[in-house]
């Protein structure tokens, strides 16, 4: 489910992108709230390649990649550079679907990486705690914590 999301996410933002000039995310281009949007330095190849680290030097997995800009390039089109990469690790998705069966749906919790104008690369994911936070567990509300600071030093790690 969560792929099908993402691919027709993918395909509505080749679309948008292809209308409207590119520019760096805001935490407020998000249709809900909890978004931590960071702009980098980083041009976006780097940025990926340094989330990959990040995402594996603090113990998660990068289990499911989607990218339209890749997707447009096997096509001839060129569009600004966006992925979005899947993390989650094995105890976490236990812990969550005792807690509920349908948050289930939520993994892979996911990292955005898109590229701006100026060729360098924003960093967005959204809190654990707002996107866990409609199932109303408590459970799931201390999972998140701990995901909330994991993902924190993740985005941390790749930025810097």
């Amino acid at each position: 489910m969560r792929f099908i999301r993402n691919a027709i996410l993918g395909s509505i933002m080749l679309t948008a992108s292809a209308a409207a000039p590119v520019r760096a995310l805001e935490a407020g281009d998000f249709p809900v709230s909890g978004y931590h949007v960071t702009a980098t330095p980083h041009g976006f190849g780097a940025l990926v390649k340094r989330l990959n680290a990040a995402i594996k030097s603090n113990g998660m997995f990068a289990v499911t990649r989607a990218s339209a800009s890749a997707g447009a390039s096997s096509r001839g089109i060129t569009i600004p550079g966006n992925m979005i990469i899947g993390v989650y690790r094995n105890d976490f998705a236990v812990r969550m679907l005792e807690a509920s069966i349908p948050v289930g749906i939520e993994a892979p919790l996911i990292f955005y990486v898109t590229e701006n104008a100026d060729g360098t690369a924003t960093l967005s994911y959204r809190a654990l705690s707002a996107t866990f936070a409609p199932d109303g567990s408590a459970a799931l509300d201390e999972m998140a914590g701990e995901l909330d600071t994991l993902f924190a030093k993740i985005a941390a790690d790749a930025v810097k």
